[in-house]
């Protein structure tokens, strides 16, 4: 059942990041995502650290990362444009988040493909 789960969060987040959700309604909270699973938040955060030891909370910060990369990596799009598209009402909230996962700022980090 706890890869199903996590099988249906990753469908989830998937339909969530490709579909406008991110713009119109902002980055998933954890209670959304266990709203929409039929669960707890506690729960799921509770098989997702069994699953991949990490919280939801970092579960979907990493995924936005992702995303982030991918975008800083192939598009001309500022980052404030980036950070927008990605659901973060300020985009100084995405470049804290940026820098304290990848240890460069969004632009070091685009700039390190030129």
């Amino acid at each position: 059942m706890n890869n199903d789960l996590l099988t249906r969060l990753e469908n989830l987040l998937d339909h969530y990041f490709k579909s406008d959700q991110l713009i119109l309604n902002g980055i998933p909270t954890v209670q959304l995502m266990a709203n929409e699973l039929g669960v707890s938040p506690n729960y799921l955060s509770d098989m997702l650290r069994i699953q991949t030891g990490q919280t939801t909370q970092q579960h979907i910060q990493n995924r936005l990362i992702e995303m982030a990369k991918e975008l800083l990596s192939t598009t001309l799009l500022s980052v404030s444009e980036i950070a927008y598209q990605l659901g973060f009402e300020h985009p100084q909230s995405f470049h804290r988040l940026f820098k304290n996962r990848m240890s460069v700022s969004p632009l070091e980090f685009r700039d390190s493909f030129n």
